[in-house]
């Protein structure tokens, strides 16, 4: 690029920013914007944090309340049950994500499988759920509509104030005007994304890699830059103002508002997933067929009766050398979580499908990319909660087995069945309080930069490809144009 273009492009660029100094409408809307983004973060991050000091908080009551109880009879504490928080992480104050809508913490307890609950929008009033005003929503559904307002005019002015025809027969170049233009609003981008650049650093001093922050930025970038050559495009290609503000507003009600419902719902149709309900009844229906796991009669157990009495050469469940009471309890927790694991990733998966369907149409959509690209960098998508349920079910898992192990092996038979016979007996079948610690240090970590990273690649390319969809759509209007 030769220095003269450089600077005919630069006094475009400057000329329109000069227009907009002088537009109190166009200042007002920037001001809003940079406002807006602004106090989004700062609330935010000051709400994130919050929260993230009070469910640390929480995580460490609930340890300390749960190995503070006194020597008792194990199977009370695998009913008295243990709560694992969900710590947010550091970008999660930019796009809280999927977080909101699925909650942060999980009641542990045997026999069960709780969901997760407390979360935001669940607690909140039907209003607040149309989106909250979280940084991540300013900029993905406001910002574009700002950039909008403010560039809408910007080629289609000069044509309707017949100024264009003089700047082309002065050798200016209809493509060096469309690109001054864009630099202009490439400004106004930089301007509304510089609280999300600071707030990244603070991200980076939270322990977020640096290269998903990075990365995390420039898809913003991304995406406000195609927002810019929609500007540039139906500026350049209508005459008149009206025509091209009309033509903007259409394509932002389309793809930031209705193309995300349609979507959301082209995902839940095609893989259509049951109700509470309905699956709640399919669950007990298995479950009453594995048998009592606190009936220690019920004839589901009798096979595991005859393989102990075999296996250690006695006559009667009072001979073995164990609980077998505490066996049928771990038998039957074992049989139990695998049928629990069972429905719940039938679920899990019938929701990664429905995400992955939906994200699809990031290719109709740069809302749809983005959205799904935030989600993913900031640790807060489908596959993070996902995980954080495998996590806090295997926790789960291995605290109520490690209760009914104490409850098999260091408990007699005799003294479990007789426990009701008065306080000594009761003292007789407690166990040990060191055998709770087992639920110590748990602490949730949201996926590395790498995971992150190879999840996000398609929504990067999609980003691209609308970048180079309306590059050359500009192209050929700009050479209609000439």
């Amino acid at each position: 690029m030769s220095s003269n273009l450089k600077a005919q492009i630069w006094c475009v660029a400057k000329d329109e920013l000069r227009y907009w100094s002088r537009s109190k409408l166009a200042l007002s809307i920037l001001t809003i914007g940079i406002v807006l983004t602004l106090s989004s973060v700062v609330v935010t991050a000051f709400k994130m944090h919050e929260l993230s000091e009070v469910r640390q908080a929480m995580q460490n009551t609930s340890e300390e309340a749960f190995m503070e109880q006194p020597d008792r009879h194990p199977h009370r504490m695998v009913h008295y049950g243990h709560y694992a928080f969900r710590v947010p992480s550091p970008l999660s104050m930019l796009d809280p994500g999927v977080d909101a809508y699925t909650g942060n913490s999980i009641f542990l307890e045997g026999h069960r499988q709780n969901s997760a609950m407390f979360a935001d929008q669940k607690q909140s009033t039907g209003l607040t759920k149309l989106g909250s005003l979280s940084p991540a929503f300013i900029v993905q559904v406001i910002a574009p509509l700002l950039l909008i307002l403010i560039g809408y005019s910007s080629v289609s002015r000069e044509r309707e104030s017949q100024t264009l025809s003089f700047l082309l027969s002065q050798g200016t170049s209809i493509f060096t005007l469309i690109i001054g233009k864009g630099l202009a609003l490439f400004f106004v981008v930089c301007l509304i994304l510089l609280p999300l650049a600071i707030s990244g650093l603070f991200a980076i001093s939270l322990g977020e890699s640096p290269s998903i922050v990075i990365g995390f930025f420039i898809a913003y970038m991304l995406y406000l830059l195609v927002w810019v050559f929609f500007v540039l495009f139906f500026s350049t290609m209508f005459s008149k103002k009206s025509e091209s503000f009309t033509a903007l507003t259409f394509a932002w009600i389309l793809f930031c508002i209705a193309m995300p419902r349609i979507a959301s719902t082209t995902a839940s149709v095609s893989v259509p997933s049951a109700g509470k309900l309905e699956t709640d009844f399919a669950v007990i229906a298995a479950l009453r067929k594995l048998g009592d796991g606190h009936n220690a009669n019920d004839p589901a157990f009798t096979k595991l009766k005859t393989s102990l009495l075999q296996q250690y050469g006695v006559d009667s469940i009072e001979e073995l050398p164990i609980n077998f009471r505490g066996a049928v309890a771990s038998a039957s927790e074992a049989e139990l979580t695998g049928v629990l694991n069972q429905f719940a990733e039938q679920r899990m998966e019938q929701e990664l499908q429905q995400t992955l369907i939906a994200r699809s149409f990031g290719w109709l959509s740069p809302k749809v990319a983005i959205r799904s690209l935030s989600m993913i960098s900031a640790g807060t998508s489908i596959e993070t909660h996902h995980r954080f349920i495998r996590e806090t079910e295997d926790l789960r898992f291995r605290f109520v087995q490690s209760l009914n192990k104490a409850h098999t092996e260091q408990l007699s038979y005799v003294d479990d069945i007789n426990r009701s016979k008065g306080e000594e007996a009761w003292k007789k079948a407690s166990v040990s309080a060191t055998n709770w610690r087992m639920i110590q240090g748990f602490k949730f970590k949201t996926d590395d930069a790498a995971t992150r990273s190879s999840r996000s690649i398609i929504a990067f390319m999609q980003l691209s490809f609308w970048i180079v969809i309306l590059s050359m759509f500009i192209g050929l209007i700009g050479r209609r144009t000439i």
